[in-house]
């Protein structure tokens, strides 16, 4: 079978298998699992070069971690510095140590235990920051930890990469000294990275740009990820550490978003492969052979990683619900479990007999990965009874009703002007935001503001939204707006909400939900510069006409919110809302006419 039929192959299986996954709520991550087996040497032997496959698909890998280093400018990576090295390093540090005496006495070795105890340790970025992400769940608490966690195991592979080959027996007449000039040439690509991105990408993007050939700019996207990624492979160190490090270095860059835009599909279509590729390595013979030691393997090592990530997720301030989902979403072993694995059975520190259960382990602690968060989101969640004090992450609000009490959801450019306006008149309020960087900025000029999901009902309560008089909800994310609004509206029914808009839609969507007032970001600012840029053609009395615009769309607007869901309707309203505001205009103009013997400009 040619290149091109085991791409049909492959696309079919994906087709097939995903939208079924999602049709049971099992997610997409393992309906590609599934379609992996489905089609690999131990399903229908479609495929059968599994190795090849998966080493080209570990580029869907590389090109996730270049997105994610896009979102993380480096004032975000300060704010999570806490959950990157303190989190991260605890459950490395913990999980190694837990699993290094089952590990010594399996293999006899302390030495060669401790390898497989930290390699173990590492959880799959893929599996893990994917299956999160396709749940909306990055920006949760759980979801940030998860984040600093696997963040702080990819960069913990770099000096892995270095210090395996240490382990094994050197040589007579060769010193572990040898070893120093490979840690050097990988510390140096590291800082030729960053040196280089920071001076060298945008001016490289900037010229790109200038050709106006969109694909030539993706062209270019590809060569700088990939360039990075291989650079990183060159030094012995992690591709998708050098493709993570390109993102991060673009993230302040003006290309941030074309950039995600354009790696976006590639990535999609990569990440299924690589998840089919794990699917395909899974050997079920060798669990057909040996079923107890690979089971056994994967429930220790789930079972004691699951327990290991409760303790972290407590230590990190998480609780109850957030700490089980924290658990039940980085159980599993890593894909970096397979390199590692590979380049301690090339330097001579393990026999291949030693690795090939602990690969089978892994790829199964991934597929299972998946199934067991949906079981805890579908079954365990639901039943979990929290107490008082076991309640979702967020900060301590002191209790304090003083009147009057308005409650501000969201700190950026609006929840900032607002607040600023309450507080030099006195008015007491109590800020939520979900980002840490709004909270110690405005935290500095002395006002109330904590760090908190606006769309949980425990801060919500906690933040005294119950006493408040007014709810403004400026939240930028229209989804996480249009949750926080009905979680207040169901809960509070007497608040009253005052809210901002990203667009009409979003305003049409708020008003259905009963919000009291809502304006669109752009809706004042725009009449203003309508107003004046009437005056300066020469319109006479420019407020009267844009006075009657404003009333007669917020007219429309109110009209529109009936039939929000019919695109039909909202069409036909639009369009009778713009015939009649043309013959009013019109009648303006022709009174203008009439009383002034002119055109009425």
């Amino acid at each position: 079978m040619g290149q091109l039929g085991e791409v049909v192959i492959f696309l079919a299986s994906a087709v097939i298998m995903v939208p079924l996954a999602r049709r049971f709520g099992l997610g997409a991550v393992l309906g590609y699992l599934a379609a992996g087996i489905l089609i690999g040497p131990w399903g229908l032997g479609l495929i059968t070069d599994v190795e090849t496959k998966l080493h080209f698909a570990e580029l869907g890998v590389v090109l996730m971690l270049f997105v994610i280093g896009l979102e993380l400018r480096p004032s975000r990576l300060l704010v999570l510095r806490k959950l990157i090295f303190v989190n991260g390093s605890l459950q490395l540090a913990l999980t190694t140590l837990a699993l290094w005496p089952l590990a010594a006495w399996w293999l006899g070795d302390a030495r060669l235990g401790f390898v497989i105890a930290i390699v173990l340790s590492l959880s799959s970025t893929a599996i893990g920051l994917q299956m999160l992400a396709e749940k909306k769940q990055l920006t949760t608490p759980y979801g940030r930890s998860a984040f600093g966690i696997l963040l702080l195991q990819d960069i913990a592979v770099i000096p892995l990469l270095a210090l395996i080959p240490l382990f094994a027996l050197a040589p007579e007449g060769e010193e572990a000294g040898g070893y120093l000039l490979p840690a050097l040439k990988a510390i140096a690509i590291v800082v030729g990275i960053v040196v280089g991105g920071r001076y060298l990408l945008r001016p490289f993007f900037r010229a790109v740009v200038k050709t106006g050939v969109y694909e030539i700019f993706l062209a270019a996207v590809l060569l700088v990820v990939l360039g990075t990624a291989l650079l990183a492979e060159w030094a012995g160190l992690s591709m998708a550490l050098g493709a993570f490090l390109a993102g991060v270095l673009l993230s302040d860059s003006e290309f941030r978003h074309e950039l995600e835009a354009g790696i976006d599909p590639f990535k999609g279509l990569l990440l299924g492969l690589f998840f089919i590729a794990v699917g395909m390595t899974i050997d079920f013979g060798r669990v057909g052979s040996e079923p107890g030691l690979v089971f056994g393997m994967v429930g220790v090592l789930m079972g004691i990683k699951f327990a290991i990530l409760l303790v972290v997720a407590r230590i990190g301030g998480l609780r109850g619900r957030e700490a089980l989902s924290l658990a039940f979403a980085l159980p599993q072993a890593g894909e970096f479990g397979f390199v590692l694995f590979k380049v301690a059975v090339y330097e001579g520190v393990l026999e291949q007999q030693t690795v090939d259960p602990l690969i089978v382990a892994i790829t199964i602690s991934m597929a299972l990965t998946p199934l067991l968060y949906f079981v805890n989101e579908r079954w365990v969640l639901p039943r979990l009874r929290e107490p008082d004090d076991d309640k979702p992450q967020f900060e301590g609000i002191p209790d304090d009703h003083g009147e009057p009490r308005v409650i501000i959801a969201g700190l950026g450019r609006v929840g900032q002007i607002v607040a600023r306006n309450l507080s030099m008149l006195g008015i007491h309020f109590t800020a939520l935001d979900f980002d840490q960087v709004h909270v110690d900025f405005v935290r500095k000029f002395g006002h109330r503001v904590y760090y908190g999901n606006a769309s949980n009902l425990d801060v919500l309560r906690s933040a005294g939204v119950a006493h408040a008089k007014l709810f403004v909800l400026t939240i930028s994310d229209i989804e996480l707006s249009l949750r926080t609004a009905e979680m207040v509206k169901r809960h509070f029914p007497d608040v009253r909400i005052h809210a901002r808009a990203r667009n009409r839609q979003h305003a049409l969507e708020l008003m259905a939900l009963g919000v009291e007032f809502v304006i669109r970001e752009s809706w004042l600012s725009s009449l203003e510069l309508a107003r004046e840029s009437l005056r300066a053609v020469g319109v006479r009395n420019p407020s009267q006409y844009v006075d009657r615009f404003r009333e007669h769309d917020e007219a429309t607007l109110s009209e529109q919110v009936q039939h929000k869901d019919d695109e039909e309707q909202l069409v036909r309203i639009d369009r009778r809302s713009r015939e009649q505001l043309a013959d009013l205009f019109e009648d303006d103009r022709e009174a203008l006419r009439r009383g002034s013997g002119g055109d009425g400009g």
